[in-house]
């Protein structure tokens, strides 16, 4: 627990105001996107990198359980204080603090809104390409920590292709430098390495981030599919015929029922499935792509294919895509999203077992995902007052991650392992493939008690299954809390 002389020294620093410690305004820091949760015992809000640096002597000084914080919108439990002790909070590290156009770069702090980076650059013809579903609130360096990706990855990568220098605190509270901003630097790729490491090695506190040109031209079309397994094999028939969408997203019947009923998308509510395609670039190459797309969806036999004619169209079809989880509340009032990734040749197969998972639990599950790259995301729907429910959500949720591995794929496209998945990395990396990642942390002045309890089997101490899931899901919805 905090001293009174502790909480005395981190007022000297951040102010007053930004240092919580009332067990009640403490709650909204106890989860985020995920089923678990857990109290930090107290939050401080910093304004700047030195007083972060500061916050962190302070805080290992006094030999509290350290977490990162950013927007609270992660989805494996990266900012959940495992350890109780401080959470740092970054929301307050909101500003744009360069834009150099001529070099396609920016400077960042953590706080930034990602959407907010490409509105700031708009007027120079630039973008920030990352956008996950949740870019109009998750933060840069939540982005930073979980290496995020989003529907428009696909040709262009993820959040690690379009950082190119990080300002870093370690957790003993040194300032450093990671990459540069020509995205140049000799030597090991310390900023590769920082990306992606779920706020277990130190806390951004800058950003240089890479810029895009707008493309001069954007076509999205709308695939409709009265079979699922023909909308897989034309996700794969597209990317075996050489073109490379900006995205390619599929969505199953039940998400497209959801969405439809909420939002007025446009999408047919009696299809098996929908493919959101677009390509960009040069006039003449969007052309000769948007042709090229139309004749192979219609190839793998979809019944109708509606191309946007107008920036507006285009809009409706995306706010279906990226406003589908909370489209999911009038279908039950808990959902448990998934985040696997297999290979594109095995979506039909994978697809159908999941389907026969959820059903063996007695949950209904939708399909919306990125499946270009393959990163599904199957959301389980529930009803979390119903004893014995968030077990049964936990078991489904591991029967569908086995599935995605056994099947030669991953744990995770950008949601991070986090909590979430800890249990599950030896499925994927033998001890002395885990022994070498535990090393990376004192490299980097951070040792067990910086984000406890986070990626790795047995760090947390205990699984979430249980007496425990159950429990965590009562007292989550009982504060109110959305999974």
């Amino acid at each position: 627990m905090p001293t009174l002389e502790l909480i005395r020294r981190l007022k000297a620093v951040v102010g007053e105001p930004y240092v919580i410690h009332a067990p009640e305004d403490l709650l909204v820091y106890e989860y985020d996107g995920t089923i678990d949760r857990a109290l930090p015992s107290i939050v401080v809000l910093p304004e700047t990198a030195e007083q972060v640096a500061a916050v962190l002597r302070l805080g290992r000084e006094a030999g509290l359980p350290i977490t990162p914080r950013g927007a609270g919108t992660g989805l494996s439990g990266g900012a959940i204080p495992v350890g109780q002790g401080m959470v740092i909070a970054l929301t307050r590290m909101k500003r744009i603090l360069d834009v150099d156009a001529s070099n396609r770069i920016a400077v960042v702090e953590p706080g930034v809104i990602n959407l907010d980076i490409s509105k700031a650059v708009a007027e120079h013809g630039l973008y920030y390409v990352p956008d996950p579903s949740s870019q109009k609130a998750c933060s840069i360096g939540g982005n930073v920590a979980e290496n995020s990706g989003g529907p428009h990855c696909l040709a262009y990568g993820v959040t690690t292709n379009h950082v190119v220098a990080l300002e870093v605190a370690l957790p003993d509270g040194e300032l450093v430098w990671l990459g540069d901003p020509t995205g140049e630097e000799p030597g090991y790729d310390l900023r590769g390495v920082f990306i992606g490491s779920e706020g277990t090695l130190g806390i951004v506190t800058k950003v240089v981030v890479r810029l895009a040109p707008s493309p001069e031209a954007v076509r999205t079309l709308l695939a409709i599919f009265d079979e699922m397994d023909d909308a897989s094999a034309t996700v794969s028939a597209v990317v075996a015929g050489g073109i490379v969408p900006a995205a390619v997203e599929m969505m199953d019947r039940l998400g497209i029922q959801a969405v439809e009923n909420s939002l007025k998308a446009g999408y047919p509510i009696d299809a098996a499935a929908v493919l959101l395609l677009e390509v960009d670039g040069l006039n003449e190459t969007v052309a000769e792509q948007l042709a090229a797309l139309v004749e192979i969806c219609n190839r793998h036999h979809a019944r109708e294919v509606r191309v946007a004619e107008t920036a507006a169209d285009r809009e409706r079809l995306w706010a279906g895509r990226k406003g589908a989880l909370g489209a999911f509340g009038a279908i039950a009032p808990n959902y448990y999203i998934l985040d696997g990734v297999v290979p594109r040749s095995r979506l039909p197969e994978v697809l159908r077992r999941v389907g026969e998972i959820a059903d063996g639990y007695g949950f209904p599950v939708a399909n919306i995902f990125h499946a270009g790259d393959g990163n599904l995301h199957p959301c389980i729907l529930f009803d979390g007052t119903i004893p014995g429910t968030a077990d049964r959500v936990l078991a489904a949720g591991a029967e569908i991650m086995r599935l995605c591995v056994d099947v030669g794929g991953s744990l995770s496209g950008e949601h991070g392992i986090g909590i979430e998945k800890q249990d599950f990395m030896a499925w994927v990396f033998s001890e002395d493939d885990l022994a070498v990642m535990r090393r990376l942390r004192p490299a980097f002045s951070a040792d067990d008690s910086f984000n406890p309890g986070k990626v790795f089997p047995g760090a947390r101490g205990h699984h979430h299954g249980g007496d425990t899931g159950q429990r965590v899901m009562e007292q989550a919805l009982a504060a109110g809390a959305y999974i």
